[in-house]
């Protein structure tokens, strides 16, 4: 087949005569045979460019069965193979000729490699959406009977995913086929099936009619949930969420409710980890009732579960479940377990709960938050392990509007403070980045008692992330307390450094500076900014005369042109004089821009 094939192709390149469009087709062609897996991969991911040459027939006559015989090839050429074939529906003439491409990917899909697999079943299901009605019975409902009755398990598994493409198209006796041969894939003897079966039931399900589901597709459901395989179960867990939304709330509560709880007590700590994963989803599924009286003791166990990974998994899943309840059902049941799990072993316990704790503050409002939540918010503060920290600083804000900025100020503040100058880099700067909204919060007199000082400070740190992140915060600060604020507080101190004996850290004044200068007013600008930016030229460093003429090059759209000419450009020539390349580049370039 594949050398008729390209000698079907090199005669019609014989008939074009003199045109020699298709000799790269030709050379295409070739190269889907040749020993360098570089050039097949190549020229598979060119086989529309094929098709279009050859023309719709063609393609359907001699190209899909040439490439329905190359199924042996590298994973990674039938990988783009697959990937391809899932476009071609326009290249073999459009839905009524799509069924053709049915029989290479059914090849590809049978292969031993899992990621080719997928991609054949999701290429299978974008052909199968566009094929007519007749094409369903006649095509792609027997390629589903011929992967899920073969020998080799591999093909049962991609069985698996065309059901739902087939069904609901397929006619009524041919339906009955269908779910029987998925019955049977749910039982088979090999556990890579049944996973597969379990991990698409939920997707199949939702394609059968309504009154089938609890007949014939809750019995198939309860089998996996009992299977002595906890890979099945697990995967398992994802189905109770889809199944109890096709279902009425009294058939929910009876099929699926009793297993979600016995899933929450499985002896496999993978499948409670994936409850604790899932848990959010099936409460909304089965209803806000249902889960308050049901769930929620299953919840419970599952936050103080002796497995640290289903404790994370139930951790961050708090806030969302105390959402769903009364604040007194919160206190009574949730916050005794949020203590516990505010002083857990595993550092990642309370990582997850730091980053959704705060969250549960306006579910209970001020005076419950102030005698429940607030020791478990300070305790996370002072933890020792960073991202604990971290999670806790990115949602101050939540707890600022339940509790109010003075209680906030005398409780938390202490604690911010402390971990401005945290020894980890990374919870600083979450410090910088919160700074603007708490200033705003606590006025302008309060906040330069108490934080003004610190993000001076942050300006001469050791670590650059934190200098950058400072400037932008005081550009910040002067827009939240305005132009007259900032001139009073913050650029006298800026220009106290600018003779700092460290580089770095002049170079970050500068920078500071011209943050600084979209936000004062244009006194300050020309008064005092303009010309310190300018006495920064005569600096020794290279690094910092380059810069200069940068914050420069900035500064031109914020003066008047008789500035320009008067200050900027004289500086700026002057640059265009020094001994270093780089600094002559950056004036020469800010010149062009005056």
């Amino acid at each position: 087949m594949i050398g008729a094939f390209k000698q079907n192709v090199s005669s019609k390149i014989g008939e074009d005569g003199d045109d020699n469009s298709l000799y790269p087709i030709a050379i295409l062609i070739d190269e889907l045979k040749n020993e360098d897996v570089a050039l097949r991969l190549n020229s598979v991911k060119r086989l529309g460019t094929i098709a279009l040459a050859l023309g719709e027939e063609r393609t359907r006559t001699e190209l899909i069965p040439f490439l329905s015989e190359s199924n042996d090839d590298e994973d990674e050429v039938l990988l783009a193979m697959a990937d391809e074939l899932g476009a071609f529906v326009p290249y073999v003439g459009g839905p009524s000729y799509a069924h053709y491409l049915l029989p290479p990917l059914e090849g590809l899909a049978i292969v031993e490699e899992t990621v080719v697999r997928e991609r054949a079943v999701e290429s299978l299901n974008k052909v199968g959406a566009v094929l007519p009605d007749s094409s369903i019975a006649d095509h792609l409902v027997p390629l589903i009977k011929r992967l899920a009755t073969t020998d080799w398990f591999t093909s049962r598994v991609s069985s698996c995913g065309v059901f739902a493409t087939a069904y609901p198209r397929a006619p009524p006796h041919l339906r009955a086929d269908l779910r029987q041969l998925y019955g049977k894939l749910c039982r088979d003897d090999t556990p890579m099936v049944r996973r597969a079966a379990a991990f698409r039931l939920g997707s199949f399900a939702d394609t059968v009619e309504p009154e089938i589901v609890s007949k014939e597709i809750i019995p198939l459901f309860q089998d996996l949930t009992q299977d002595d395989q906890d890979s099945v179960r697990l995967l398992a867990v994802e189905t109770c969420g889809p199944l109890a939304r096709l279902l009425n709330k009294s058939d929910s509560v009876h099929h699926v409710l009793p297993i979600v709880q016995k899933f929450a007590q499985d002896k496999s700590w993978r499948v409670r980890y994936n409850v604790a994963q899932q848990l959010y989803q099936l409460c909304e599924a089965l209803g806000p009732e249902v889960a308050r009286n049901e769930l929620v003791p299953a919840y419970v166990k599952l936050l103080r579960d002796t497995e640290a990974e289903v404790r994370v998994a139930a951790a961050g899943k708090v806030s969302a479940v105390c959402k769903m309840l009364t604040p007194d059902r919160v206190i009574t049941s949730i916050v005794p377990c949020v203590k516990e799990l505010a002083a857990d072993s595993s550092q990642h316990v309370r990582a997850a709960l730091a980053s959704v704790v705060m969250e549960v503050a306006p579910v209970l409002g001020k005076s419950a938050t102030i005698e429940h939540l607030l020791p478990v918010f300070l305790s996370l503060l002072k933890d020792d392990f960073p991202d604990v920290r971290l999670n806790i600083i990115s949602k101050l804000d939540q707890v600022n509007q339940v509790i109010g900025i003075d209680l906030l100020a005398q409780s938390l503040l202490p604690a911010i403070e402390e971990l401005a100058e945290d020894k980890h880099w990374r919870v600083r700067l979450a410090i910088i980045e919160y700074i603007p909204l708490l200033a705003a919060q606590l006025g302008s007199e309060f906040f330069e008692a108490k934080l003004g000082p610190q993000c001076m400070k942050w300006l001469q740190d050791q670590v650059f992330s934190i200098r950058a992140a400072a400037t932008d915060n005081l550009a910040k600060l002067a827009q939240e307390f305005g132009p007259d604020w900032a001139q009073e507080h913050l650029v006298p101190q800026v220009l106290t450094m600018v003779n700092n004996q460290h580089y770095l850290y002049r170079m970050t004044v500068l920078a500071a500076m011209t943050s600084l200068a979209s936000v004062v007013s244009h006194e300050t600008l020309y008064q005092t900014i303009l010309p310190a930016v300018v006495s920064c030229a005569q600096d020794k460093v290279p690094n910092i005369r380059f810069n200069v003429a940068k914050m420069l090059q900035r500064l031109l759209s914020l003066v008047e042109p008789h500035v320009i000419e008067q200050q900027i450009k004289p500086c700026l020539q002057q640059l265009t004089e020094d001994s270093d390349v780089d600094v002559t580049y950056y004036a020469k370039a800010a010149l062009a821009a005056c």
